[in-house]
């Protein structure tokens, strides 16, 4: 381990980097390859492709399979809620905020491996792989969230919020390139067919992952207090959760924007989750492999996410933090508006580019301007962005429970959708509500 000096370049570039490590885990198994891998598993079709019965049988139970994967989504963000507060307490007290970042780290690294074997056969494993998975990516999020604070300064957090998704974009992107090539032209690399290619990816996204967070573990600090391993220690994340629960109760402007953003990401983060499944269920691509298509509109996602959210930077030193916030829930309406009409790839494409626009822009400023509104002298961090964490946790387990309910109810997410306006909305007005931060300098 290198000490660097806080705001040092390349200390910042180090943490940054973690997203180009960790960012397949949710292009390749969250958007991309495991949702159509899914979708083809569990969907039968006649000779033509034409869908004759879309259902699971999970623990003697009959699931809608979009269902299915959306409690179990739901079930593990559940899982990851409660964890979140209890572990970041831990990390800020005895000062190992990276061990708690590499243990989560291999955790959903091996279970991705571990979707190799997912079959109906053996559900309850490949299931059980997706759902650790899911913890281990968003658990290690906690921690290495908090490190935002404490390896730049203020003036610098917008930026290099902005940079550790750009780059967890563009790396994304290039695993999900490799393994789309693999997939649709299996036959240059000497495979029989799409299947063991489809497998493999799971596989390499464990790898890339592993390897690649090792150049973020050289140089991170280890955390921020030194002190002994004691029985207190496993209650005294509790104790810091409640003494910044009342910091929070006396903080207006802290408190309001948390409750926004609790109301708009628990809709983002939905979108974000379904996008495939509802391109798999409801569009009607004729003759065009599906395949393609949904991973060419998950790639244009990536890219144009890249230049949302180094856009959205630069319009929020201009304007504003929550301003910039306010306008890209405005324009989250109209995609979700217009998602409820498309019925074609052609439009599919469009919704996925302003999507893709919107979508880096938010995630990145959510964070920054979270990262900017801790008291100065914040220094358990790591519990203050639990409770940040908490919020989108929970909101995804709504925002799941609600998808689920909804397809297996109608067997279709478009209801869904155009009812995900609502949270936009109350999010507008909400973020209109939060006062006019004096942020740190």
């Amino acid at each position: 381990m290198k000490h660097l000096p806080k705001g040092s370049k390349k200390l910042i570039h180090a943490w940054a980097f973690y997203d180009w490590a960790n960012s397949v885990y949710s292009l390749v198994i969250s958007s991309a390859i495991f949702p159509i891998f899914y979708g083809a598993l569990t969907i039968v079709t006649d000779s033509e492709g034409n869908k004759l019965s879309d259902t699971v049988t999970f623990l003697g139970i009959d699931f809608n399979n979009d269902t299915l994967i959306s409690y179990v989504t739901a079930g593990a963000f559940l899982v990851v809620s409660f964890l979140s507060p209890f572990l970041s307490g831990i990390a800020d007290y005895i000062g190992n905020k990276k061990n708690f970042l590499k243990f989560f780290c291999y955790l959903g690294a091996f279970s991705c491996i571990g979707l190799y074997w997912f079959s109906l056969d053996f559900l309850w494993f490949g299931l059980l792989c997706y759902f650790l998975a899911l913890i281990g990516f968003w658990a290690s999020l906690v921690f290495y969230n908090s490190y935002l604070p404490d390896i730049a300064f203020p003036a610098q957090q917008d930026k290099a919020s902005a940079k550790g998704f750009s780059l967890g974009y563009i790396g994304s992107v290039i695993l999900l390139i490799l393994c789309l090539v693999m997939i649709l032209k299996y036959d240059w690399f000497g495979f029989e067919n799409k299947g063991f290619p489809t497998r493999f990816s799971f596989v390499l996204t464990g790898i890339w992952w592993i390897g690649f967070s090792q150049y973020t573990y050289y140089y991170l600090p280890k955390g921020n207090k030194k002190a002994k391993l004691t029985n207190d220690v496993l209650f005294n994340g509790f104790r810091e959760l409640r003494t910044i629960w009342k910091s929070l109760k006396q903080n207006k402007t802290l408190k309001r924007y948390l409750l926004a953003f609790f109301v708009y990401s628990m809709a983002v983060q939905t979108i974000m989750l379904i996008s495939t499944y509802f391109g798999i269920e409801e569009l009607e691509w004729g003759d065009q492999d599906p395949t393609t298509g949904l991973i060419v509109s998950i790639l244009l996602i990536q890219l144009v996410a890249v230049v949302g959210a180094t856009l959205t930077s630069r319009l929020a030193i201009k304007y504003g933090d929550v301003k910039i916030l306010i306008f890209i829930n405005l324009i989250w309406i109209a995609i979700c508006g217009y998602a409820y009409f498309i019925t074609t790839p052609v439009q599919f494409y469009v919704a996925a580019a302003s999507v893709g626009l919107v979508m880096g822009g938010i995630q990145s400023l959510s964070r920054s301007t979270y990262s900017k509104m801790l008291p100065e002298n914040a220094v358990d961090t790591a519990s203050y962005f639990s409770f940040y964490d908490v919020s989108e946790k929970i909101g995804i387990v709504i925002g799941m429970s609600l998808y689920g309910f909804v397809a297996q109810e109608t067997g279709s997410v478009r209801n869904a959708i155009l009812f995900l306006v609502v949270f936009f909305i109350a999010g507008v007005i909400l973020l209109m509500r939060v006062p006019k931060p004096a942020f740190r300098e």
